[in-house]
């Protein structure tokens, strides 16, 4: 029997067009780790200059009016963030059970998840420092319980971290990707499990069913969708059925930004500024899933990739006391540049001391309950044979 190579090599050009290609194995994706970082970096930057008010009481804004205007742009960060991730777990969860899958999330997400829980409440207890203005150690205790859960979104208990909200959504994304890896991920499941969930949120938007909006994630499914997209021409080829989904993303994602634009907007900048960075978003995952960014190989960016987690969870916790300590009697610039070593410091440690050796040994775990679970459902044999 011919092979699938030698029978795509006999067809002329014209009739190669959206045919699947053979599965890439370029190993580990240095680009993305360093659009992970350059995420991150924005979102630090947003919450260190370009918010109202932030760790410092004058507002972020005030103190850097150099920075508030990109800065204040800097939560785009986390639209990117989304992107990659449908890139990435669709990735992770081809092939995969979804036992299997549960696994590798728990374990890359929960490690450096409740060290940052440990370390806000420590941060309350000794600098008394603390998201949202908490008044008092019964407080802390009301939010922790639940936040150590990540599921602290969907009881709608309030956050340890403000940011952690993102948390909640890629957890609801993770459950939603999961009916596809149950069924078995292949390149037409994944074209049309992309396609009925982007309409499913535009028909959640239409109808006004809120229960419908949370449960599809109608905001934020494009973003997810496109890196889906992405990593579909990344794996196989692009063509037209995908640059046409991916397009329809891009449209709902500047759309649904532009609308939902809250008292924060910049009149007269924000409409143009908001659909040119997720253009550009856009811009950089189609040259990542082209193979075009590839020549970005440089080692060091894989350890960029790995701190990005850590310091997202951390960067604000250990603002607040930085600044509410040394600022205003140093530099202002001094802080904010000690604000950004220190939570990169903090991330290094993370990554070494708990996300690595926390995750190795949660992973053993977890494969053996799993294996456990999964020996259960195997039938015993009867003892009185076939006939019973």
């Amino acid at each position: 029997m011919a092979t699938r190579e030698a029978t795509l090599s006999a067809l002329p050009a014209d009739r190669l067009e959206g045919l699947p290609r053979p599965a890439r194995s370029g190993g580990r994706l240095r680009e993305l780790d360093l659009l992970r970082f350059l995420s991150a970096a924005m979102v630090l930057l947003y919450h260190d200059a370009g918010v109202i008010y932030g760790p410092w009481v004058q507002g972020a804004r005030n103190v850097f009016p150099e920075l508030a205007p990109v800065a204040r742009f800097g939560h785009l960060g986390v639209l990117l963030f989304f992107m990659i991730s449908g890139f990435v777990i669709l990735m992770s969860g081809w092939g995969r059970k979804v036992g299997d899958f549960a696994v590798s999330r728990v374990t890359r997400l929960f490690p450096a998840y409740w060290a940052s829980v440990a370390l806000a409440v420590v941060m309350f207890y000794t600098a008394g420092t603390f998201y949202a203005n908490a008044t008092g150690p019964e407080t802390v205790l009301r939010r922790l319980l639940p936040n150590l859960t990540m599921l602290e979104g969907g009881v709608n208990a309030s956050y340890v971290e403000g940011l952690y909200w993102t948390l909640w959504i890629e957890l609801h994304f993770y459950v939603i990707i999961a009916l596809l890896i149950r069924f078995g991920v292949t390149y037409g499941r994944a074209m049309s499990f992309m396609v009925i969930w982007l309409l499913t949120g535009v028909f959640a938007q239409e109808t006004k069913v809120l229960a419908l909006q949370a449960l599809v994630l109608s905001g934020e499914s494009p973003y997810f969708i496109a890196g889906m997209g992405f990593y579909l021409m990344y794996r196989f080829r692009p063509n037209t059925m995908l640059w046409l989904v991916i397009g329809a993303c891009w449209a709902l994602s500047c759309y649904y930004k532009l609308r939902d634009a809250g008292g924060d907007a910049w009149p007269g900048v924000y409409q143009y500024v908001v659909p040119s960075v997720i253009t550009a978003f856009y811009v950089v995952m189609a040259l990542v899933a082209t193979g075009r960014l590839g020549w970005l190989r440089w080692r060091r960016l894989t350890l960029l990739g790995a701190l990005t987690y850590p310091l997202y969870l951390v960067h604000e916790t250990v603002a607040r006391p930085i600044v509410k300590y040394l600022y205003p009697r140093f530099d202002r610039w001094a802080v904010l540049a000690l604000c950004a070593a220190v939570a990169l410091l903090t991330a290094y440690i993370i990554n070494l001391l708990v996300e690595r050796p926390g995750g190795t040994w949660l992973r053993r775990t977890l494969k053996a309950s799993l294996a456990e679970i999964r020996s259960g459902d195997t039938p015993e044999p009867s003892e009185s044979g076939p006939a019973g």
